[in-house]
């Protein structure tokens, strides 16, 4: 299964992008579960060992501005609708750190290295080809809108289960 280390948004932020999951499901296209939480992946590895997870909780984090962009469409067969993350310094840095942190564990997929990575938050996945349009028409007025990254977890896909490794109240 997945192991995975992503940023959580800041509750306006997250609120929006929950606001365009029920405009997709009201256009009878698949989103997030209600119980899912909307994120960027910063990393993902097949196992993600203990002194790794040490090292991460051991980074310095403190919030990051951002700016939710446009609409991209990943894939072909099953594609996966997303909202952009506009890239700054301060989140390059960041995920250059959690990246040196993650890459020795086993199953880093090449997509998650810096010189490859698309920070995204997904709105629907698995979107049949002929939904795309009606997918795009759902959201697609939307604006681009802020965000602050307030905090780090990491999610484990085999016990599906997330867990801080720091937020806004740990920042140092």
């Amino acid at each position: 299964m997945v192991q995975s280390v992503e940023l959580l948004l800041d509750d306006a932020a997250e609120a929006e992008v929950r606001r365009q999951w029920r405009l997709l499901a009201e256009a009878g296209v698949h989103s997030p579960a209600s119980d899912h939480r909307p994120h960027v992946t910063l990393g993902v590895a097949r196992q993600i060992w203990p002194r790794i997870e040490q090292a991460l909780g051991a980074l310095e984090f403190r919030p990051v501005p951002a700016r939710l962009g446009g609409l991209l469409v990943f894939g072909a067969r099953n594609p996966i609708l997303v909202r952009s993350v506009v890239p700054s310094e301060a989140l390059l840095d960041l995920h250059q750190r959690v990246f040196s942190v993650l890459a020795p564990c086993p199953g880093v997929p090449a997509n998650v290295r810096p010189d490859a990575w698309t920070p995204h938050v997904t709105l629907a996945r698995r979107v049949k080809p002929q939904q795309i349009g009606e997918a795009v028409h759902a959201v697609a007025t939307d604006r681009d809108f802020p965000a602050t990254f307030v905090g780090i977890r990491r999610w484990d896909g085999d016990r599906r289960r997330d867990w801080p490794v720091a937020d806004r109240d740990e920042a140092r």
